[in-house]
């Protein structure tokens, strides 16, 4: 009986806010302060001081949370920095996820081939780097 592999799903993020939403870290590299700050018009010293703080680990910065553990950033039902996101942001739910996210995430799961799978998979990774 010849084997057969599981069909990748890849999910097509909808916008709907929730993982900005979910308490936790987004964690930035100094590209992304750079791209960040310039996008909102301040310097990076401004940014640092008014958007981030240490991380957990203290192994660098996180995006600062809102006091109900939304990403600063989240305004509405949108990113203030949504052309500049962090990679972080960009590859949920593909190439990070956290326990429970189906329930809360509106992603739409699509049943594509492999090739097609890693083709956007790529485009995810390759994202904000061309900037860099």
């Amino acid at each position: 009986m010849p084997q057969t592999f599981p069909v990748p799903i890849f999910y097509e993020c909808q916008r709907c806010t929730a993982c900005c939403r979910w308490p936790g870290q987004v964690k930035i590299t100094d590209a992304e302060l750079a791209r960040m700050a310039a996008h909102k018009g301040l310097s990076e010293a401004e940014f640092i001081e008014r958007y981030t703080r240490l991380r957990w680990d203290r192994g660098g910065l996180a995006l600062q949370e809102q006091p109900d553990g939304a990403c600063i950033f989240l305004e509405g039902e949108s990113c203030a920095v949504q052309p500049v996101k962090p990679q972080q942001c960009r590859e949920f739910p593909n190439l990070w996820n956290f326990p429970g996210f189906e329930q809360t995430c509106h992603a739409f799961p699509r049943e594509v081939s492999e090739a097609e799978y890693q083709r956007r998979l790529a485009l995810i990774k390759t994202q904000g780097n061309e900037r860099d």
